[in-house]
């Protein structure tokens, strides 16, 4: 977004209005105002007084498109001099047990977000987040004058209290490597979401000529690799529901789970057959043994298509090969195709100074500083209105239409993350990553592991 010009405002109020419907069932997904709410937190403490200073902590992912927003601080405190931003950060794999560290030994942050496997329902259950309606009402805060949508804030609204501002908002879409199209002489995929001709066995078979496998690693490379959301989620691009439509109503506690069932373990031997049968997708060991153990292949140009979040398209304009930006192909579910993140800011209920903190989400959504954010960050997609046609045109080489149509496909055919909506979903997320293993390395198949599977997320979500 080198150019920064601003998106029609129209545009995008069309584009989170559907997201919203997206979310709340239009299009197969929940709003979080449809968890069943707990212990609601109306503390009301507040901060020090305008001339006492007083320090903040915030939290987030130790990763560039995150931690730049240390970057914002030295100018929010000239225009807050009585607020000082530290902001604390770690790693994305021990972000939740790190959190729940730090409030177990009464040093609880400030503020943070769902940036961990944990996601709303998880904190809310948890009786973690202030509530913010009396501050939103004592500062006089409203969605629309600070360009954001009011339905957006209802996904973070429980029985009219509002326990979350949102930030960002991503969405799934498929990154492409052109020199390796190019190369093998295919025709781009399209961003269009509407084209019925892009199919998931179309996308395998564009993957197989890209795909050279050789004893030698450094020519060794895949046509695609295939993250569609968490591991207990992917069932569902298939059209196989992992959870009971209960889940969304009830508290994000499931009263089934079906990863036992011939349909998910069907939709499992789909996605690991591009491993061990069709042979275009990289195992984990080569994955971590080409770009490191949290490393991404596709970024080290040994990936043709690379299905994932949004996120990753932080920092494209430093890949060392031209990219673009497609839909994700028809999997077989013709409601749900993508996996909407939307990650809003919470102020957590142990904090000393929660009127400085909501001074510090305010700043983080201003239009301006969500388009500074845009180039600080590599591109992390803004929620604030003003801000939307900074980030469709902030990668080089990509046509802006493409990511517009992308999102706009996405949003309509999206279902909002699970794991922003099941609660003790980080420990689920662990169990998963754990037992899936053997299968990703070949060990073990998807009928011995499936059971065991069954067994632990029925444990856990009866703890």
């Amino acid at each position: 977004m080198m150019n920064k010009l601003r998106l029609s405002s129209v545009f995008l109020l069309t584009l989170i209005v559907a997201a919203v419907m997206a979310l709340s069932g239009c299009s197969g997904g929940k709003s979080a105002a449809e968890v069943t709410p707990g212990t609601d937190n109306n503390s009301s403490k507040s901060g020090g007084g305008k001339d006492e200073q007083v320090t903040i902590t915030y939290y987030t992912i130790d990763s560039e498109d995150r931690t730049f927003v240390e970057k914002l601080v030295p100018d929010f405190e000239k225009e807050h001099p009585n607020i000082k931003v530290k902001v604390d950060k770690a790693p994305y794999e021990q972000f939740d047990s790190k959190l729940q560290t730090l409030i177990a030994a009464g040093k609880s942050p400030d503020v943070t977000s769902h940036y961990g496997y944990g996601g709303f329902a998880e904190y809310y259950n948890k009786g973690m987040l202030l509530d913010l309606t009396d501050l939103i009402k004592e500062e006089g805060f409203s969605a629309e004058a600070n360009n954001i949508p009011d339905n957006l804030i209802k996904i973070y609204t429980v029985n009219d209290h509002v326990y979350g501002i949102p930030l960002n908002m991503y969405v799934t879409l498929m990154l492409y490597n052109k020199d390796m199209f190019d190369e093998a002489q295919l025709p781009y995929p399209t961003s269009d979401y509407e084209d019925k001709d892009w199919t998931f066995e179309k996308m395998v078979e564009y993957a197989r000529p890209m795909t050279v496998i050789s004893d030698d690693i450094a020519k060794t490379q895949y046509g695609l690799d295939f993250f569609w959301s968490e591991r207990d989620n992917r069932p569902l691009y298939f059209g196989a529901d992992p959870y009971s439509a209960d889940t969304w109503t009830n508290g994000g506690v499931p009263s089934e789970t079906y990863f036992d069932t011939s349909k998910v373990m069907a939709a499992y031997h789909k996605l690991f057959d591009l491993i061990f049968k069709d042979k275009v997708s990289p195992t984990s060991e080569w994955s971590k043994s080409v770009a490191g153990q949290n490393g991404d292949p596709f970024v080290a140009g040994k990936i043709g298509m690379s299905v994932g979040g949004s996120w990753n398209l932080a920092g494209a304009n430093d890949f060392p090969f031209h990219i673009g930006v497609a839909a994700v192909p028809w999997g077989g579910n013709d409601k749900v195709r993508s996996t909407l993140y939307v990650d809003p800011l919470f102020i957590l209920k142990d904090s000393k100074h929660p009127k400085e903190a909501f001074e510090w989400i305010k700043y983080l959504i201003r239009a301006d500083i969500q388009e500074e954010s845009i180039d600080l960050s590599g591109g992390n997609p803004p929620v604030n209105t003003e801000a939307a046609e900074a980030y469709y045109k902030h990668f080089e080489g990509i046509d802006p239409q493409d990511i517009k149509n992308v999102y706009e496909g996405a949003v309509k055919y999206g279902f909002e993350s699970f794991n922003h909506l099941i609660t003790n979903y980080s420990q689920i997320n662990d169990m998963f990553i754990n037992e899936m293993q053997p299968i990703e390395t070949g060990h073990k198949t998807i009928e011995e592991v499936m059971p065991v599977i069954q067994k632990k997320v029925t444990d856990i979500i009866k703890r």
